[in-house]
């Protein structure tokens, strides 16, 4: 074997030397692509010898030059808040899965908020990923202006829809809709919604859902019995505290519907403070039937997390082709999953004397 030139790491050229041909001719006979038929089947075999007997590898930045992809994609969250985010991990477990049958590498690029994303997502489309997975983006109408058009993106529950983006959602109305309209035929009528913000479109999709199966039933909602909260425990704890106290003396709600699993937490975290059982004194459910729901044994609204991240990557790698090949998307921009209605043991029958608001 004759010594390499130039450091420890072989090179193409070392290979070329070691296997007695050009270089041009080692890297036809390694890329296994169609210029490599030009190549005897002699030589390609001298060349895969002397890679082999030299460990060579190929390095990868040439490889996606050559190739146009680079074979990896990002994944685009939020991270802000100490609480650990469940909705972020069954999402990102299906992307991992959706990146793993593709032979795909994943990067996560996380933002502190998105005030950032005028200036992080821009300098991450600069080929070091073939596309983005972005979750749960909340962009200014003005993302148009910034947004970059050469790396393929998809959405998971954006707020808006931006150019030449794919979204993926659930159907947050007809979730919401469903568990209502359960709740209502277990003879609740008192029944509290606290849901999330009303800038993130989802959490106004559901207040719909929450109204639309009140006026099905022919039953007008209590007075003041939609609170808006953030998408957190605190926020849930924080926001049904302070309904309370604002209704003092009134009766008890019969049951509390959370906008997601942490606010619904975050609920029954203030009503066990307060001594109440849950279901006997008041029932209670959740939105996205995460790790959070699941462990507590609480009735929610399951959407499909772990497979819309999957989805996601699937979407993806579909954009990615077509916008290598210069083609147009022909699929559908906006793809909704259907949701399921999770009974458990947190949600029962109303009691029948009902209790007054401490």
């Amino acid at each position: 074997m004759k010594p390499r030139r130039g450091g420890n790491v072989p090179t193409l050229a070392d290979v070329a030397r070691e296997a007695g041909v050009s270089k041009m001719a080692a890297s036809y006979a390694l890329n296994g692509g169609r210029s490599s038929a030009g190549v005897s089947a002699e030589t390609r075999e001298r060349v895969l010898a002397a890679a082999e007997r030299l460990r060579y590898r190929p390095n990868a930045s040439a490889r996606a030059l050559a190739s146009q992809r680079t074979n990896a994609i990002g994944f685009i969250a939020n991270f802000s808040g100490e609480d650990a985010n469940v909705y972020f991990l069954d999402v990102f477990n299906g992307i991992i899965r959706g990146a793993t049958d593709a032979g795909q590498t994943t990067s996560v690029f996380p933002l502190n908020s998105w005030l950032e994303a005028p200036t992080r997502m821009p300098a991450l489309c600069d080929g070091r990923v073939d596309g983005l997975v972005v979750l749960a983006p909340q962009l200014e109408d003005d993302c148009i202006a910034w947004m970059p058009t050469h790396t393929p993106m998809v959405s998971v529950h954006a707020n808006q829809y931006a150019r030449g983006w794919v979204n993926i959602e659930s159907d947050d109305g007809e979730g919401a809709y469903e568990m209502v309209r359960h709740m209502l035929a277990l003879g609740h009528r008192r029944i509290l919604y606290v849901g999330g913000p009303e800038t993130f479109p989802a959490a106004n999709l559901r207040v719909d859902g929450y109204l639309r199966a009140h006026a099905e039933a022919g039953v007008v909602p209590a007075p003041d019995h939609v609170a808006r909260a953030p998408f957190n425990v605190e926020g849930g704890k924080a926001a049904l505290n302070n309904w309370l106290q604002h209704h003092r003396g009134e009766p008890l709600p019969e049951v509390v519907f959370g906008g997601n699993d942490a606010i619904a937490v975050g609920c029954m975290e203030a009503l066990l403070a307060r001594g109440l059982n849950i279901p006997r004194d008041i029932s209670v459910a959740g939105f996205d039937h995460t790790l959070l729901a699941r462990t507590r044994h609480m009735a929610a609204v399951r959407q499909p997390l772990y497979e819309m991240g999957r989805h996601a990557v699937e979407v993806l790698m579909q954009l990615i082709e077509t916008h290598r090949q210069g083609l147009p998307y022909m699929g559908s921009r906006n793809v909704v999953l259907p949701v399921k209605t999770v009974l458990d043991m947190t949600l029962s029958e109303p009691r029948r004397t009902p209790l007054a608001i401490a």
